[in-house]
């Protein structure tokens, strides 16, 4: 799909640099498919420990 962005050209040609890419397009995608993973991955640390479970222990034994 083509979309045109207003990007500034340092900050294009720094990410381009740093990852190693020639193509604007390809340093695009990359990190925005770096962001999105980063932020799922901050999405399910959020999760951790927030599910309450009732366990009844005693119950659960007997049942074996």
């Amino acid at each position: 799909m083509r979309t045109t962005l207003d990007i500034l050209r340092e900050l294009i040609e720094e990410a381009r640099n740093l990852l190693g890419f020639k193509s604007k397009t390809d340093t695009v995608v990359l990190s925005l498919r770096e962001l999105i993973r980063r932020r799922r991955i901050e999405e399910l640390k959020d999760l951790m420990g927030s599910v309450h479970l009732e366990i009844d222990l005693p119950a659960s034994l007997r049942r074996k």
